[in-house]
């Protein structure tokens, strides 16, 4: 499993992740991927996503389940996700979202954090928290550090700019992990109703 997680791109995830709300062929994959703003996370092409839905199924992570052809459209295969897809899916947004040093992948591992349980997503934030903390400290200190022994702020203002977003990141992640924790917070997919905005969306994709 380790392999599979290891290999497994921020595009790849995606595609796992929509295959865990329902069966699709590669065709409704992109559709509802450009639907739901995803290229501000990865690049969308049809190339790449067709690319990445083989190498998915070289990997056992995705399985064909048929064929079908309406009308003049070309042959559309259909997906669904294997149970191997579905632990790695878990296994990479449990990695990722306690890591600090990939932000491109902490933000595809962050929209993805609804298929975890709430508290195992609250722990692993929790994580997070604790090393931007860290990271935060070791930067005033050192840059505090270096103007005492005489360095010009000018020559640190680069880590005056990380010293800044760390502390903004913190502040944004007490934010979101207390709106998470509260318990009239909406958490998981598993058990909501699909709602008439998102059957349309699919019905608009699959067409």
């Amino acid at each position: 499993m380790s392999d599979a997680v290891d290999r497994l791109t921020p595009l790849g995830l995606m595609l796992l992740a929509l295959l865990r709300e329902d069966d699709m062929h590669a065709y409704e994959m992109i559709r509802l991927l450009r639907d739901r703003k995803a290229d501000r996370l990865v690049a969308l092409t049809h190339g790449t996503i067709y690319h990445t839905v083989a190498r998915l199924g070289r990997q056992g992570l995705i399985v064909e389940t048929g064929t079908d052809r309406a009308g003049n459209r070309p042959e559309r295969t259909t997906y669904a996700l294997t149970d191997a897809g579905a632990a790695a899916l878990v296994a990479w947004i449990r990695r990722e979202l306690p890591a600090i040093d990939r932000p491109e992948r902490f933000r595809v591992a962050l929209t993805e954090a609804h298929n975890l349980d709430r508290a195992d997503v609250l722990a692993l934030l929790a994580e997070r928290r604790a090393a931007l903390a860290a990271s935060l400290e070791a930067h005033r200190t050192a840059r505090a550090r270096a103007i005492e022994h005489g360095s010009y702020p000018q020559f640190l203002i680069e880590v005056h700019r990380e010293t800044a977003l760390l502390a903004a990141d913190v502040a944004w992640l007490d934010e979101a992990v207390e709106d998470i924790r509260h318990p009239e917070t909406v958490w998981g997919v598993a058990d909501l109703p699909a709602t008439d905005r998102y059957l349309a969306q699919r019905e608009a994709a699959r067409s």
